[in-house]
């Protein structure tokens, strides 16, 4: 068919049915095809409803003011409350299905069309936290003239899920058609008679309510006995390793202890949570990185390490999971000074390959080198599968002739470079002997300042006769 009908088909196709016209040019064929599409696109009719819009979600409410005031014995009204979420917005209702018309005969079974469904309700939403009050005292007596309302505000509520629409129903439930076909070498037709039927609308769903938003919670209370302010928290630094070294770097941080009953410190009526802070004492350290690893530490500049004021007065210097670092820390009196002995990055800790395979029999070896050339540094353990196949019995397959670790007494180190002595595990000497293929496996543990890696290295040849 031309493509230039395409979108033209139904009407084309109902021209043809329904009328005795054949168009001159004779590139629509009617009779031939006409019924067998007409079917294919009559098959449902109408059109499904739509489904609703789906709901707003409401705004989070605003959290209340932080306010610091000094209690000297005057009464202060503080309103610290946080304010109301807002409410979900309701889901659009379904649009109503087209029923359009039903065909009264067809050779396929009819669904009339589905109504809408309705759209999801908003959810509403969070209500803000009450504001944090700090309070600057002399006389812990005070804080009795100060009302404060740091209640959190209500969270709101969802929308309502939109309305369903109603399926169409069918106007015509079932039908019967007669259809006749000649039989081979024979005039006669065969007729056979089947049932069709029409299948109403579904219903369409009704949209789920959104959920209501959260309460906030109160506000907190932290008291200070003292006149003077406090200076603002530093206890973490993120810095690139290589601007560590050369100079000091201070970090602070408040120590607090939590109380329980804030609501008898203030006045009567007051909201606010019932665990509050009281505050301990100022902390001040110094940091300072010493780099005794060969390499310098500009090989590294791309790193970048985390420093972390404790609560016990120590800084703890934390690096990126990429970078192995071996190191020890010196606390003093004011500063936190940490070496460090080692460094590598992760990839270059599983950098070992075969360097060599020699000898048969209990001299037989594996030699594995460290392209990273850190093996002084590192810690490295092994465990081997050894499989042999013997050609010259006929056996194709490979049989497991040991699995475990490889003892430290047959690992020998010269720098950079690990000889395995193979031959010496409990191996059977046949499985040692030149001309038996082997097939080994390697998995080796690398470790270094708390950290590891496993690197599985697989190797398959034939014994060579010894030297």
């Amino acid at each position: 068919m031309h493509k230039g009908f395409g979108s033209k088909l139904p009407l084309l196709l109902t021209f043809c049915l329904f009328t005795s016209f054949v168009p001159a040019s004779g590139s629509v064929l009617c009779p031939a095809v006409a019924s067998e599409e007409y079917y294919k696109i009559a098959r449902n009719y109408g059109r499904n409803g739509g489904t609703g819009s789906v709901g707003r979600a409401g705004r989070d409410g605003r959290n209340g003011n932080d306010k610091s005031v000094f209690a000297n014995g005057s009464p202060v009204n503080l309103d610290l409350s946080g304010q109301d979420g807002e409410d979900g917005e309701d889901g659009g209702n379904g649009s109503r299905p087209e029923c359009g018309y039903q065909r009264d005969r067809g050779n396929r079974d009819v669904y009339a069309p589905n109504g809408g469904t309705g759209g999801d309700g908003g959810r509403g939403g969070d209500g803000g936290n009450g504001g944090s009050l700090t309070v600057y005292y002399s006389n812990l007596a005070d804080l009795r003239q100060i009302s404060v309302n740091a209640v959190g505000g209500d969270g709101g509520r969802g929308g309502r899920g939109g309305n369903g629409t109603v399926g169409c129903n069918c106007r015509r439930q079932s039908w019967e058609e007669r259809t006749c076909k000649k039989t081979s070498g024979n005039s006669e037709e065969k007729c056979t008679r089947r049932t069709y039927r029409c299948y109403d609308g579904q219903d369409g769903r009704n949209g789920s309510d959104g959920g209501n938003g959260k309460r906030g919670s109160l506000g907190i209370l932290s008291i200070v006995n003292s006149k003077e302010p406090l200076a603002a928290d530093n206890p973490k630094l993120e810095l690139p390793i290589a601007a560590l070294t050369g100079r000091k770097f201070n970090l602070s941080k408040n120590k607090w202890n939590l109380r329980q009953g804030a609501t008898s410190l203030v006045a009567p009526g007051s909201a606010i949570a019932n665990e509050y802070r009281e505050f301990e004492q100022r902390l001040e350290k110094d940091f300072q990185l010493i780099w005794q690893e060969k390499l310098p530490i500009t090989s590294f500049a791309n790193q970048t390490a985390t420093l972390s004021l404790k609560d016990n007065q120590q800084v703890e210097i934390t690096f990126p999971e990429d970078l192995w670092v071996e190191g020890s820390a010196n606390n003093q009196a004011n500063l936190t000074e940490f070496t460090v002995k080692n460094a590598i990055l992760k990839k270059d800790a599983t950098r070992l390959a075969v360097a060599e395979f020699a000898d048969a029999g209990q001299n037989l070896n594996l030699k594995i080198v460290d392209l990273a050339a850190k093996s002084d540094a590192i810690n490295t353990q092994f465990r081997v599968k050894f499989r042999a196949r013997d050609n010259s019995s006929g056996f194709s397959e490979y049989k497991s002739e040991y699995a475990g670790d490889i003892p430290d007494e047959l690992i020998t180190r010269d720098y950079n470079r690990f000889t395995l002595a193979l031959g010496k595990l409990k191996v059977p000497a046949d499985a040692l002997s030149p001309g038996v293929n082997v097939d080994i496996e390697v998995v080796a543990t690398r470790s270094l300042g708390g950290r590891s890696a496993q690197q599985t290295i697989n190797w398959q040849g034939t014994i060579r006769r010894g030297k």
